[in-house]
């Protein structure tokens, strides 16, 4: 069998009506994703609903209605091969969706399209999708200026655009200089899957081009061995098996591990005796495969959902307290010393309390704002402490990245996100 493409997640994020759906849409079509017939349907659809030209947007929404009844998990994400590739694209449709999208980790993208609309240019939700993807840990960002259609492929316009997102880069530290920016219209076609004849002044690639050019995602499997548990089944004949994303380092047969935080705080250790993935039994599995395996001297009462398998040699820490970074995305009112929300951390979710608000930081340059402020509102970036209330393993950005970021909940709502600089173990 030949070696599948390598995958590469890709999210498409903006201001709401930026015509970011659009652009996937005609994506879609151009290269073959979407039937003609489908088409069809769809622009019907939307010239009855009086929204001609909405047909592009419709192949992603038409999925959204479908992910909000619960249809399989391949409809949420959209799949085009390309030359290098196999990109899974994630159309982040509204702020919250995005959110939980980015955040949660579920689709660690690993690059994203932020698109703005030339007639517009930037918008407030701008700034604070780009903050989000750089907390999500998003490296790789690509501005797609769309609508150029409605500025009359105008060069000027695109300048000025260019220019005003440029200077928000800069404030999340992603320099202008080399981010790509593309010129085009997801309605009209220009730059999405086929070279645009009405910009001869562009020289850029198009969306479909871009893809190939980010860099392949290196998989940390220089790391340790990490393994969030996703959820634990008993299988006849098998007996417990934990499955779930190995995130990091390589999980090899008879490798010694322990399970962390565990029932107790302390850990249980075993060894692997065998790996699964996709029904097939494994010697080895790499950072970024899904597996399910079963551990020597670890039964079903000893691991649950929110545990991670470590190796043995390195493994994580149970913290006591840990000092991190934070945006709040979404607070009802402020947010003070003392509030204690739900924190998942890869696949935990442990209460935590908010001990100390250290210092408020500028989004725009980075630098501290003010010390110890009183409270955080919508938008605030802040140095704070945290303890946990019950067991938590979480390493730091420096050590760890995929095991460092963090989103906070309350009330069904992602409320902050962040990542762990810090950390204070907890005492034997």
């Amino acid at each position: 069998m030949a070696k599948e493409k390598p995958n590469l997640n890709s999210v498409f994020v903006g201001h709401v009506d930026a015509g970011k759906s659009t652009v996937v849409g005609r994506l879609m079509f151009d290269s073959g994703a979407v039937s003609e017939q489908e088409m069809t349907k769809l622009r019907a659809e939307a010239e009855k609903h009086g929204k001609a030209g909405f047909e592009f947007a419709y192949v992603m929404d038409n999925i959204k209605e479908e992910r909000e009844r619960g249809v399989t998990i391949d409809l949420s994400y959209k799949k085009i091969m390309t030359q290098k590739y196999q990109i899974t694209i994630i159309d982040a449709p509204g702020h919250r969706d995005f959110v939980k999208n980015m955040i949660t980790g579920a689709s660690q993208a690993d690059a994203a399209f932020l698109v703005v609309a030339a007639p517009t240019g930037v918008e407030p939700q701008t700034t604070e999708h780009l903050w989000l993807l750089r907390t999500a840990g998003v490296k790789n960002i690509v501005v797609a200026i769309n609508k150029m259609d409605a500025v009359e492929y105008k060069e000027d316009r695109y300048n000025k655009v260019k220019e005003e997102v440029g200077a928000l880069l800069k404030g999340v530290g992603v320099n202008p200089e080399t981010t790509n920016f593309i010129a085009c219209s997801g309605l009209k076609g220009d730059n999405v899957f086929k070279k645009s004849e009405n910009m001869a002044w562009y020289k850029g690639p198009t969306i479909m081009e871009q893809f190939d050019i980010f860099p392949e995602p290196k998989q940390p499997t220089d790391l340790p061995m990490r393994m969030p548990v996703q959820d634990v089944y008993e299988i006849t004949g098998a007996g417990t098996v934990p499955v779930g994303k190995i995130t990091s380092g390589i999980m090899k047969l008879g490798q010694k591990v322990i399970v962390l935080p565990g029932r107790t705080g302390k850990g249980i250790e075993g060894e692997v005796r065998t790996i699964e993935m996709h029904h097939e039994t494994i010697n080895q599995a790499d950072a970024g495969d899904n597996v399910g395996i079963n551990i020597r001297g670890i039964g079903k009462k000893d691991i649950a959902r929110g545990d991670v398998i470590c190796d043995a040699a390195k493994p994580m820490a149970v913290v006591e307290e840990f000092l991190a970074t934070i945006t709040v995305i979404n607070h009802q009112t402020v947010l003070a010393k003392g509030y204690t929300p739900v924190f998942h951390v890869h696949t935990a979710q442990v209460p935590c309390q908010i001990s100390e608000l250290i210092e408020q930081i500028d989004p725009k340059t980075g630098e501290v704002s003010k010390k110890n402020p009183d409270f955080l509102k919508n938008g605030d970036s802040a140095k704070v402490r945290i303890r946990p209330q019950g067991n938590l393993c979480i390493e730091t950005s420096k050590d760890n990245p995929s095991m460092s970021r963090f989103s906070i909940r309350d009330a069904g709502q992602t409320v902050a996100a962040g990542v762990c600089t810090e950390i204070v173990k907890k005492k034997a």
